[in-house]
């Protein structure tokens, strides 16, 4: 049995476009989609309207956006399996959850009551930043989302770090036809560039160099795929930044979950972070190793 693409929905129009992305996706890859509606109404239950039917009014609530999340995916795609869960938890453990039986988790940028514009909603971060499988953010400008480009980016990092992230690229752009960028930013150290004696042949073997670390990471997956069109990019600048700039040109931009622990858990990678905050298209963010991550369970 294949394992579904889980989407999370809450109402919102972000959640709405989410949706529609991830049953695009579902019905490109021939995967069921799974709709999941998380909240925590039973802390308010004594407090809470119920309805006749005695079901708190948050749950009546939930039942019905997700339904209408689900016929909004049936009309658009009649032959995708789409079904839907509807839980009394916290939506980061319940996405998480389901995120350890699933293809990938597909989300809106921001959830119900947040406002457009801004930054990205703490569900969407804390689950790209914990999820044990592919967590895709489904954000930017209108070109991107609906795939307009026929492009899809990948950063490459240092070596032996984004495997997993180049295998999903390659994977994706093979499935849509589409061309494949896979880029790897480069800066010369510090101290060489404030060296005015600095010459032209450090400047070209760092761009050299970038350029061998993008042929060893994707050679495997170019066997793979050999149908894919690939075209490398070695840029000069901060990962970050020349990553935000190329999105507004791409339909998906893939990048390794390089975690890190703090204080406040797990937290993501400075790349990954900005791109979820600022990419003009899609993100997806890929674990190093599959179903590692920590995800609690759901309570009783």
């Amino acid at each position: 049995m294949k394992l579904p693409l889980v989407s999370g929905v809450d109402g919102s129009e972000t959640s709405l476009r989410a949706v529609d992305w991830a049953v695009d996706e579902a019905a490109l890859h021939g995967l069921p989609l799974r709709l999941v509606y998380a909240s925590r109404w039973e802390r308010y239950e004594g407090a809470a309207p119920t309805l006749s039917r005695g079901r708190p009014a948050e749950q009546a609530l939930a039942d019905s956006i997700v339904e209408i999340a689900a016929e909004r995916a049936r009309r658009r795609h009649p032959d995708v399996d789409v079904s839907v869960e509807v839980t009394p938890e916290d939506a980061v453990i319940a996405l998480l959850y389901e995120g350890r039986n699933a293809q990938a988790l597909i989300i809106g940028e921001r959830g119900r009551g947040g406002l457009t514009g801004l930054l990205l909603g703490s569900v969407s971060l804390a689950v790209a930043a914990r999820a044990p499988c592919p967590v895709i953010v489904v954000r930017g400008d209108r070109a991107g989302i609906e795939g307009a480009h026929g492009r899809i980016l990948v950063c490459i990092g240092e070596p032996d770090r984004g495997g997993a992230a180049v295998r999903f690229a390659f994977h994706e752009a093979g499935a849509r036809g589409c061309n494949l960028d896979a880029v790897h930013a480069w800066r010369c150290p510090s101290h060489n560039r404030a060296d005015p004696r600095r010459t032209a042949s450090e400047h070209l073997y760092h761009k050299e160099r970038a350029a061998t670390l993008i042929d060893e990471a994707v050679a495997e997956s170019v066997r793979d795929h050999p149908t894919v069109r690939l075209h490398s990019a070695a840029v000069e600048g901060t990962a970050a930044k020349v990553l935000v700039q190329r999105s507004a040109a791409a339909d998906l931009i893939v990048v390794g979950a390089h975690r890190r622990r703090s204080h406040l858990g797990l937290q993501l990678g400075r790349v990954a972070h900005t791109l979820l905050h600022h990419a003009d298209c899609p993100v997806a963010v890929v674990p190093l190793a599959a179903r590692s991550c920590e995800t609690p369970r759901l309570t009783s």
